[in-house]
């Protein structure tokens, strides 16, 4: 647990990442970039993937010391990721303030992919974003999450898209 120092400083590593960041980080245009990869890639596999930016979490949450995972897995059930047909949702959650990654899926893709394979997707980012480079790297991060489910969840032919393939932005 936290101490009172600790939990001070990441609440003002929390408050000085604003919107304006956010919005630099992941523009327009990237966030139309990265639906249509989610979407392309979701034709080639039965998952659902989402993927949430979050500039900083809420203050009540720095205070209660939640993870970044706990945030990930609060966000995953708030977000009904886990409410698909075939039990093969995906949660990519970014925490801006944190530059850090998590990577939530649902029962059914955690039993057929090891979690280490899901680190290894957070490392690409979150490497990529210690060089600035958020774009590409949450592209690259994608294209192997939907590598990763074409190989064990191929599509079987025309499927309904059962959750909204837009990033979410908090």
């Amino acid at each position: 647990m936290a101490n009172f120092s600790d939990r001070l400083h990441r609440q003002w590593r929390h408050w000085r990442t604003t919107a304006a960041r956010g919005r630099r980080l992941f523009p327009a245009a990237t966030l139309a970039q990265i639906g249509a990869a989610i979407t392309a890639g979701e034709q080639r596999h039965r998952g659902e993937l989402r993927l949430i930016v979050e500039k900083s979490m809420p203050s009540d949450a720095i205070w209660a010391d939640i993870s970044n995972r706990q945030r990930a897995i609060a966000l995953f059930a708030e977000y009904g990721v886990w409410d698909t047909e075939d039990n093969c949702g995906v949660l990519i959650y970014v925490n801006l303030a944190e530059q850090k990654v998590d990577i939530v899926v649902d029962r059914n893709i955690g039993r057929k992919i090891a979690p280490a394979t899901w680190q290894q997707v957070c490392r690409t980012m979150t490497a990529g974003f210690a060089r600035g480079e958020f774009h590409a790297s949450t592209l690259a991060a994608i294209e192997q999450v939907n590598a990763l489910l074409a190989a064990q969840f191929p599509a079987t032919g025309a499927r309904p898209n059962e959750l909204p393939d837009a990033p979410i932005v908090l």
